[in-house]
């Protein structure tokens, strides 16, 4: 099965949400009905990175590195091929 890792933005807001999911256009599209309650401030989100991992084990431990390091420091270490 396929998993993503993601990174929403939410220009209302100027903050970032990583998550992760099997399927990112559905999930997308729960983000922006306001179906995450913790979200809803920041409607619209768009997707600014994704990432295909192999298995769920693979897709969390990657989430859990972005949020770790921060989505906008770990988008700017991608931007200066670090």
């Amino acid at each position: 099965m396929r998993f993503f890792v993601y990174i929403l933005f939410s220009g209302k807001t100027e903050k970032f949400y990583t998550g992760q999911t099997q399927d990112i256009t559905n999930r997308l599209e729960e983000h922006n009905s306001g179906e995450t309650t913790s979200l809803k401030t920041g409607i619209p989100w768009k997707l600014v990175w994704s990432y295909e991992c192999s298995s769920r084990s693979e897709a969390m431990k990657l989430e859990s590195k972005i949020k770790k390091r921060g989505a906008k420091r770990f988008l700017g270490d991608l931007s200066r091929g670090a």
